[in-house]
Protein backbone atom coordinates (compact mmCIF):
# COMPACT_ATOMS: atom_id res chain seq x y z
CA UNK A 1 0.00 0.00 0.00
CA UNK A 2 2.76 2.65 1.34
CA UNK A 3 4.47 1.18 -2.29
CA UNK A 4 1.12 2.46 -4.17
CA UNK A 5 1.11 5.68 -2.69
CA UNK A 6 4.88 6.69 -3.23
CA UNK A 7 4.27 5.98 -6.98
CA UNK A 8 1.03 7.88 -7.02
CA UNK A 9 2.53 10.89 -5.61
CA UNK A 10 5.61 10.32 -7.82
CA UNK A 11 3.44 10.22 -10.91
CA UNK A 12 1.64 13.42 -9.64
CA UNK A 13 4.96 15.22 -8.89
CA UNK A 14 6.20 14.54 -12.16
CA UNK A 15 2.98 15.86 -13.59
CA UNK A 16 2.59 19.01 -11.38
CA UNK A 17 4.78 21.60 -13.67
CA UNK A 18 2.81 20.38 -16.82
CA UNK A 19 -0.57 21.47 -14.72
CA UNK A 20 0.81 24.33 -13.73
CA UNK A 21 1.96 25.54 -17.41
CA UNK A 22 -1.25 24.56 -18.58
CA UNK A 23 -3.19 26.92 -16.30
CA UNK A 24 -0.99 29.60 -16.49
CA UNK A 25 -1.74 32.65 -15.84
CA UNK A 26 -4.26 32.74 -13.76
CA UNK A 27 -3.30 36.10 -12.10
CA UNK A 28 -1.61 39.26 -13.14
CA UNK A 29 1.90 39.35 -14.61
CA UNK A 30 4.30 41.92 -14.13
CA UNK A 31 6.33 42.76 -17.19
CA UNK A 32 9.58 44.69 -16.04
CA UNK A 33 11.00 47.03 -19.10
CA UNK A 34 14.84 48.07 -18.19
CA UNK A 35 14.39 50.56 -19.91
CA UNK A 36 12.40 54.64 -20.02
CA UNK A 37 8.97 54.62 -21.41
CA UNK A 38 9.10 55.83 -25.03
CA UNK A 39 12.25 53.91 -25.82
CA UNK A 40 12.16 51.09 -28.52
CA UNK A 41 12.68 48.61 -25.53
CA UNK A 42 9.62 49.58 -24.08
CA UNK A 43 7.16 50.40 -27.69
CA UNK A 44 8.27 46.54 -28.38
CA UNK A 45 7.80 44.98 -25.20
CA UNK A 46 4.42 46.80 -24.54
CA UNK A 47 3.12 45.60 -28.05
CA UNK A 48 4.11 42.00 -27.54
CA UNK A 49 2.54 42.76 -23.66
CA UNK A 50 -0.76 44.07 -25.34
CA UNK A 51 -1.21 40.42 -27.22
CA UNK A 52 -0.14 37.94 -24.38
CA UNK A 53 -2.64 40.00 -22.20
CA UNK A 54 -5.19 39.54 -25.17
CA UNK A 55 -4.55 35.96 -25.29
CA UNK A 56 -4.30 34.65 -21.79
CA UNK A 57 -7.24 36.91 -20.87
CA UNK A 58 -4.89 38.11 -17.80
CA UNK A 59 -3.66 41.33 -17.27
CA UNK A 60 -0.03 42.29 -18.03
CA UNK A 61 1.27 45.01 -16.17
CA UNK A 62 4.14 46.70 -17.59
CA UNK A 63 6.57 48.65 -15.19
CA UNK A 64 9.46 50.54 -16.34
CA UNK A 65 12.86 50.45 -14.24
CA UNK A 66 15.64 51.84 -15.95
CA UNK A 67 19.14 52.52 -15.17
CA UNK A 68 22.26 51.38 -15.36
CA UNK A 69 22.45 49.77 -18.56
CA UNK A 70 19.31 48.07 -18.25
CA UNK A 71 20.42 46.01 -14.96
CA UNK A 72 18.04 47.71 -12.57
CA UNK A 73 15.11 45.99 -14.36
CA UNK A 74 17.10 42.67 -14.63
CA UNK A 75 17.99 42.46 -10.96
CA UNK A 76 14.28 43.18 -10.04
CA UNK A 77 13.50 39.71 -12.29
CA UNK A 78 16.48 37.92 -11.25
CA UNK A 79 15.49 38.03 -7.15
CA UNK A 80 11.77 37.02 -8.50
CA UNK A 81 10.08 33.77 -7.59
CA UNK A 82 10.81 32.02 -10.44
CA UNK A 83 6.37 30.89 -11.40
CA UNK A 84 6.42 33.28 -14.50
CA UNK A 85 4.41 35.92 -13.20
CA UNK A 86 7.67 38.42 -13.04
CA UNK A 87 9.05 38.58 -16.28
CA UNK A 88 12.10 40.59 -18.05
CA UNK A 89 11.66 42.49 -21.32
CA UNK A 90 15.50 43.85 -22.31
CA UNK A 91 17.13 44.94 -25.21
CA UNK A 92 20.65 42.91 -26.30
CA UNK A 93 22.36 45.71 -23.37
CA UNK A 94 21.41 42.18 -21.29
CA UNK A 95 24.24 40.45 -23.39
CA UNK A 96 26.65 43.75 -23.13
CA UNK A 97 26.64 44.66 -19.67
CA UNK A 98 29.07 41.71 -18.37
CA UNK A 99 31.02 43.13 -20.09
CA UNK A 100 30.48 46.40 -18.91
CA UNK A 101 30.16 46.15 -15.21
CA UNK A 102 32.80 43.90 -13.18
CA UNK A 103 30.04 43.39 -10.24
CA UNK A 104 26.62 43.08 -11.76
CA UNK A 105 23.69 41.84 -8.82
CA UNK A 106 23.26 38.97 -10.59
CA UNK A 107 24.92 36.24 -13.30
CA UNK A 108 23.47 37.01 -16.30
CA UNK A 109 23.90 32.97 -17.27
CA UNK A 110 22.73 31.33 -14.27
CA UNK A 111 20.32 33.78 -13.19
CA UNK A 112 17.49 33.88 -15.47
CA UNK A 113 15.28 31.68 -18.04
CA UNK A 114 15.39 32.58 -21.50
CA UNK A 115 12.75 32.42 -23.01
CA UNK A 116 12.18 34.13 -26.26
CA UNK A 117 13.59 36.59 -28.41
CA UNK A 118 10.71 39.51 -29.96
CA UNK A 119 12.38 41.30 -32.15
CA UNK A 120 15.68 43.08 -34.11
CA UNK A 121 16.06 46.48 -35.04
CA UNK A 122 18.55 49.13 -36.68
CA UNK A 123 19.58 51.64 -34.66
CA UNK A 124 20.52 54.72 -36.81
CA UNK A 125 22.83 57.84 -36.26
CA UNK A 126 21.77 60.78 -35.88
CA UNK A 127 21.94 64.59 -36.06
CA UNK A 128 20.09 67.88 -35.99
CA UNK A 129 18.46 68.94 -39.35
CA UNK A 130 20.26 72.10 -38.69
CA UNK A 131 23.76 71.28 -38.18
CA UNK A 132 26.46 70.87 -40.79
CA UNK A 133 26.49 67.31 -40.88
CA UNK A 134 24.44 65.83 -44.10
CA UNK A 135 26.71 62.21 -44.13
CA UNK A 136 28.65 60.32 -42.26
CA UNK A 137 31.84 61.28 -43.07
CA UNK A 138 31.16 65.06 -42.64
CA UNK A 139 30.31 64.16 -38.96
CA UNK A 140 33.58 61.75 -38.53
CA UNK A 141 36.09 64.65 -40.29
CA UNK A 142 34.87 67.17 -38.01
CA UNK A 143 35.50 64.55 -34.81
CA UNK A 144 38.71 64.11 -36.33
CA UNK A 145 39.37 67.64 -37.00
CA UNK A 146 38.65 68.53 -33.09
CA UNK A 147 39.53 65.74 -31.22
CA UNK A 148 37.17 65.46 -27.39
CA UNK A 149 35.11 68.88 -28.85
CA UNK A 150 31.62 66.92 -30.37
CA UNK A 151 30.14 64.64 -28.28
CA UNK A 152 27.54 61.18 -28.87
CA UNK A 153 24.70 60.60 -26.22
CA UNK A 154 23.99 57.10 -25.93
CA UNK A 155 20.98 55.06 -23.66
CA UNK A 156 23.51 54.12 -20.39
CA UNK A 157 26.25 52.30 -20.28
CA UNK A 158 25.89 49.13 -21.54
CA UNK A 159 22.88 49.77 -23.79
CA UNK A 160 22.95 48.36 -27.22
CA UNK A 161 22.87 52.13 -28.31
CA UNK A 162 26.34 52.33 -25.98
CA UNK A 163 27.39 48.92 -28.33
CA UNK A 164 26.87 50.59 -31.46
CA UNK A 165 28.56 54.03 -30.39
CA UNK A 166 31.81 52.08 -29.05
CA UNK A 167 31.94 50.22 -32.53
CA UNK A 168 31.87 53.52 -34.27
CA UNK A 169 34.57 55.36 -32.12
CA UNK A 170 36.66 51.82 -32.59
CA UNK A 171 35.89 51.65 -36.83
CA UNK A 172 36.56 55.07 -37.37
CA UNK A 173 39.51 56.21 -35.14
CA UNK A 174 37.63 59.41 -33.89
CA UNK A 175 37.98 61.41 -30.55
CA UNK A 176 34.62 61.89 -28.77
CA UNK A 177 32.99 62.68 -25.92
CA UNK A 178 30.26 59.89 -24.50
CA UNK A 179 27.60 61.30 -22.48
CA UNK A 180 25.08 58.08 -21.18
CA UNK A 181 21.57 58.79 -20.49
CA UNK A 182 18.85 56.84 -18.97
CA UNK A 183 17.02 56.28 -22.50
CA UNK A 184 16.29 57.35 -25.88
CA UNK A 185 13.80 60.21 -25.06
CA UNK A 186 16.42 62.10 -22.75
CA UNK A 187 19.31 62.01 -25.61
CA UNK A 188 16.78 63.08 -27.75
CA UNK A 189 15.70 66.01 -25.39
CA UNK A 190 18.89 66.37 -25.21
CA UNK A 191 19.63 66.94 -28.83
CA UNK A 192 16.72 68.57 -29.30
CA UNK A 193 18.57 71.35 -27.21
CA UNK A 194 21.30 71.34 -28.54
CA UNK A 195 23.35 69.41 -25.45
CA UNK A 196 23.97 66.13 -27.83
CA UNK A 197 25.41 66.63 -31.16
CA UNK A 198 24.95 62.66 -32.49
CA UNK A 199 23.00 59.52 -31.24
CA UNK A 200 22.63 56.49 -33.08
CA UNK A 201 19.05 56.25 -31.99
CA UNK A 202 16.70 52.83 -32.16
CA UNK A 203 14.77 53.45 -35.51
CA UNK A 204 11.47 52.66 -33.60
CA UNK A 205 11.94 55.35 -31.27
CA UNK A 206 13.41 58.18 -33.39
CA UNK A 207 10.91 57.54 -36.27
CA UNK A 208 8.68 60.14 -35.36
CA UNK A 209 11.42 62.74 -34.93
CA UNK A 210 12.89 61.63 -37.67
CA UNK A 211 9.51 61.80 -40.16
CA UNK A 212 9.09 65.32 -38.54
CA UNK A 213 12.41 66.41 -39.81
CA UNK A 214 13.72 67.14 -36.14
CA UNK A 215 16.47 64.79 -36.43
CA UNK A 216 18.65 64.09 -39.53
CA UNK A 217 19.38 59.91 -40.46
CA UNK A 218 23.22 59.70 -41.18
CA UNK A 219 23.25 55.89 -41.30
CA UNK A 220 21.73 52.86 -40.18
CA UNK A 221 23.97 50.16 -37.98
CA UNK A 222 22.73 47.06 -40.22
CA UNK A 223 24.33 45.52 -42.94
CA UNK A 224 21.57 46.27 -45.08
CA UNK A 225 19.20 48.98 -45.14
CA UNK A 226 15.96 49.58 -43.65
CA UNK A 227 12.61 49.26 -45.32
CA UNK A 228 11.66 52.90 -43.29
CA UNK A 229 14.32 54.67 -44.81
CA UNK A 230 15.18 53.20 -47.56
CA UNK A 231 17.81 56.43 -48.39
CA UNK A 232 19.74 55.95 -45.80
CA UNK A 233 22.78 53.98 -46.14
CA UNK A 234 24.55 51.38 -44.47
CA UNK A 235 28.04 51.94 -42.28
CA UNK A 236 29.79 50.12 -45.50
CA UNK A 237 27.88 52.10 -47.79
CA UNK A 238 28.60 55.33 -46.10
CA UNK A 239 32.31 54.11 -45.77
CA UNK A 240 33.16 52.91 -42.80
CA UNK A 241 33.61 49.25 -41.85
CA UNK A 242 33.10 47.72 -38.54
CA UNK A 243 30.07 49.28 -37.13
CA UNK A 244 26.89 46.77 -38.23
CA UNK A 245 25.42 46.58 -34.86
CA UNK A 246 21.76 45.73 -34.51
CA UNK A 247 19.72 46.29 -31.50
CA UNK A 248 16.96 43.17 -30.57
CA UNK A 249 15.02 42.60 -27.40
CA UNK A 250 14.11 39.48 -25.60
CA UNK A 251 11.93 37.94 -22.74
CA UNK A 252 13.47 36.38 -19.56
CA UNK A 253 12.23 35.37 -16.11
CA UNK A 254 13.95 34.32 -13.19
CA UNK A 255 16.02 31.06 -13.23
CA UNK A 256 14.70 27.64 -12.34
CA UNK A 257 11.27 28.47 -13.83
CA UNK A 258 10.23 24.68 -15.14
CA UNK A 259 10.94 24.06 -18.70
CA UNK A 260 7.17 23.17 -19.19
CA UNK A 261 6.44 26.84 -18.17
CA UNK A 262 9.12 28.17 -20.51
CA UNK A 263 8.53 26.26 -23.42
CA UNK A 264 4.58 27.82 -22.83
CA UNK A 265 5.16 31.00 -22.57
CA UNK A 266 7.66 30.82 -25.72
CA UNK A 267 4.85 29.37 -27.81
CA UNK A 268 2.43 32.14 -27.00
CA UNK A 269 4.85 34.55 -27.61
CA UNK A 270 5.54 33.55 -30.89
CA UNK A 271 1.66 33.00 -31.62
CA UNK A 272 1.76 36.98 -30.71
CA UNK A 273 4.72 37.87 -32.98
CA UNK A 274 2.83 35.66 -36.13
CA UNK A 275 -0.52 37.87 -35.30
CA UNK A 276 -0.71 39.92 -38.19
CA UNK A 277 -1.72 43.12 -35.98
CA UNK A 278 1.37 42.58 -34.01
CA UNK A 279 4.03 42.42 -36.68
CA UNK A 280 2.27 45.05 -38.95
CA UNK A 281 3.13 47.35 -35.47
CA UNK A 282 6.67 46.16 -35.15
CA UNK A 283 7.35 46.00 -38.69
CA UNK A 284 6.00 49.95 -39.25
CA UNK A 285 8.80 50.78 -36.31
CA UNK A 286 11.21 49.45 -38.44
CA UNK A 287 11.45 46.12 -36.93
CA UNK A 288 11.52 42.54 -37.80
CA UNK A 289 10.15 39.81 -35.42
CA UNK A 290 12.08 36.95 -34.47
CA UNK A 291 11.16 33.60 -33.78
CA UNK A 292 13.04 30.97 -31.93
CA UNK A 293 13.00 28.05 -29.24
CA UNK A 294 13.90 28.72 -25.77
CA UNK A 295 17.57 26.49 -26.55
CA UNK A 296 18.31 28.45 -29.72
CA UNK A 297 17.74 32.04 -27.52
CA UNK A 298 20.02 30.62 -25.38
CA UNK A 299 22.93 30.10 -28.07
CA UNK A 300 21.99 33.45 -29.39
CA UNK A 301 22.77 34.96 -25.45
CA UNK A 302 26.05 33.04 -25.02
CA UNK A 303 27.09 34.00 -28.68
CA UNK A 304 26.04 37.64 -28.14
CA UNK A 305 27.77 37.80 -25.01
CA UNK A 306 30.90 36.38 -25.75
CA UNK A 307 31.17 38.71 -29.19
CA UNK A 308 30.40 41.64 -27.06
CA UNK A 309 33.43 40.85 -24.53
CA UNK A 310 35.95 40.23 -27.78
CA UNK A 311 34.43 44.13 -29.01
CA UNK A 312 34.75 45.77 -26.11
CA UNK A 313 37.86 44.93 -24.94
CA UNK A 314 39.48 45.49 -28.45
CA UNK A 315 37.66 48.86 -27.62
CA UNK A 316 39.28 49.37 -24.97
CA UNK A 317 36.41 49.26 -22.97
CA UNK A 318 37.15 47.65 -19.29
CA UNK A 319 34.22 46.59 -16.40
CA UNK A 320 33.81 48.90 -14.10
Amino acid sequence: MKRTIAVLAAILAAGAPQAFAQGYPNKPVHMIISFTPGSSTDIVGRIVGQKLSEMWGQPVVAENRAGAGGSIGSAVVAKADPDGYTLLVNSNAHCVNPAIYAKLPYDTLRDFSDIAPLAIQPNVLTVRPDGPYKTVKDLVNAAKAKPGVLNIGHAGIGSGTHLTTEKFIAATGIKIEQIPFKGTPEVVTAMFSGSVDAYWAPISAAMGSIKGGKLRPLAVSTPKRNHLLPDVPTPAEAGIKGTESPLWFGLWGPAKMSPELVNKINADVRKALADPAVKERLVNGGNETMDMSPQEFSRLIRSEIDDYARVLKAAGVKPQ
